[in-house]
């Protein structure tokens, strides 16, 4: 910074220009005099010494700039899905329960497990969403003989018939079965902090307002809802004929 103060900017401090073009171009021939000045302890100049040593040791650049990856540790879920930033992407379902490495770029998505590198995808931003490679499904209509939608659907029944229910719609509605199996857990595991009664009542909530995903059912209880009765269950009945000497009722139209 010196060297530039004292050969760059007090040189030009009484230099006027007219666009930023002009300016460079003066500043362009001040580096260029300063590396061309002549040392006064040593031989040569910074030019000289820049030919002979750091040239011949310069390698071309990448062909690609350098990529700005972050790193994050996983654990693979039943449906064979990570967890990057509320996106799903898949790997081989014989990594179920095991602990990945991801990295993430702006463009893509790569899995490790043990050094190397077992899955990648374009990445996505979309929240809620699953990006799938059919490759990764198991046999059998590519799904895992441990964890079926009739296994998860029995499960939730425990919970009781709304929460079957809820399961089996939820299960429907997903382009495959497995994508459903994360949000029926988070319900199942809802019985850790609410009675079975309370997620019976917040399932057939959800159900009714077609809202079929675990956010919404934990929405419900967190707010109180479930405690609250369906919109199908405040409808107003008549009042029954009240009996007295001067109301007439339908009858005496006729």
């Amino acid at each position: 910074m010196l060297l530039c103060e004292r050969w760059i900017m007090a040189k030009l401090r009484n230099e006027r220009f007219t666009s930023l073009g002009q300016l460079n171009r003066r500043i362009a021939q001040l580096v260029e005099a300063i590396n061309n000045k002549p040392f006064k302890k040593l031989e040569g100049s910074r030019r000289t010494l820049y030919e002979a040593i750091d040239r011949p040791a310069l390698t071309p650049l990448p062909p690609s700039p350098y990529v700005i990856g972050r790193w994050k540790q996983v654990t693979c879920n039943i449906d064979y899905h990570v967890d990057v930033e509320r996106h799903y992407y898949s790997v081989s379902y014989q990594l179920v329960g095991k602990r990945l490495d991801v990295r993430t770029s702006a463009s893509t998505v790569e899995v490790f497990f043990k050094g190397k590198r077992v899955a990648s995808h374009i990445r996505s931003f979309k929240v809620g969403g699953f990006t799938t490679t059919p490759a990764h499904m198991p046999e059998s209509h590519r799904r895992h003989a441990e964890w079926t939608p009739s296994r998860m659907i029995a499960w939730a029944e425990k919970t009781g018939p709304e929460t079957a229910a809820f399961a089996k719609k939820l299960i429907e509605l997903r382009p495959h079965p497995e994508h459903g199996y994360r949000s029926i857990l988070g319900v199942i595991r809802l019985a850790k902090h609410y009675e079975p009664s309370r997620i019976e009542a917040a399932c057939r909530r959800a159900s009714a307002l077609n809202a079929y995903s675990y956010t919404s059912v934990r929405s419900i209880l967190e707010h109180g809802l479930d405690r609250r009765p369906l919109p199908t269950e405040t409808t107003t009945q008549p009042h029954p004929r009240r009996q007295h000497r001067n109301v007439r009722g339908g009858d005496y139209y006729r």
